[in-house]
């Protein structure tokens, strides 16, 4: 896999990203509390600290954990909860060894429907609905797996010049409308939850 994303804006931890799935589904891990791009930076920060030019299911599974919590603790940190978020990329890497022999690729490359891969991203430790779908959105715009039906299994973030997650990233302008639309979509959900007021009255 030798694909060309903008998703970290760097051009180092967006190759890697590019040529490693495993990296891809770790940023989509990592990309919950904190910026996107800060997100998909950390599977290189990860590799550097590891010392490897391209990151292992195998040997992230087993690695020490408490050796690996300090790796994406140390400044600066690779998320803002670090420690939970190591476990979390230790337990990923576990199940793929358990499922897939490690290999990341396998769980798209034999997949006949957008409908089974989604339902095989979401059975992925720390990948919810949402998430599986932003992921299998981003592998069909942007890494060619396009299995049957995988816009619809995607949901809205499979529609086609749509602006709502990291799938639509491709460089800074497009970054700076998903951004935009989270913040309003965030706003949005903000006034529903607190309802109408009525004139002179305050909310506490």
């Amino acid at each position: 896999m030798n694909i060309t994303v903008r998703l970290a804006q760097q051009q180092e931890a967006d190759e890697l990203l590019g040529r490693s799935p495993l990296a891809a589904l770790i940023g989509m891990l990592l990309d919950q509390q904190i910026p996107m791009e800060w997100a998909f930076s950390g599977p290189h920060t990860i590799a550097q600290r590891m010392r490897v030019d391209d990151l292992d299911a195998h040997d992230i599974a087993v690695h020490d954990p408490e050796a690996f919590v300090a790796l994406l603790s140390a400044k600066p940190a690779v998320h803002r909860y670090p420690g939970s978020m190591a476990k979390r990329i230790q337990q990923l890497c576990q199940y793929l060894v358990d499922h897939y022999d490690g290999d990341p690729l396998a769980l798209w490359r034999d997949v006949s429907t957008g409908r089974e891969l989604l339902a095989r991203l979401n059975a992925l430790p720390g990948f919810g609905k949402q998430k599986s779908q932003i992921f299998l959105a981003l592998l069909g715009k942007q890494y060619g797996v396009t299995p049957e039906g995988w816009r619809e299994a995607a949901g809205p973030y499979g529609e086609a010049g749509s602006y709502r997650s990291v799938a639509d990233i491709t460089g800074p302008e497009s970054l700076a409308k998903v951004r935009a639309y989270k913040q309003e979509a965030k706003r949005a959900a903000k006034q529903a939850t607190s309802g109408p007021t009525t004139p002179g009255t305050t909310r506490s």
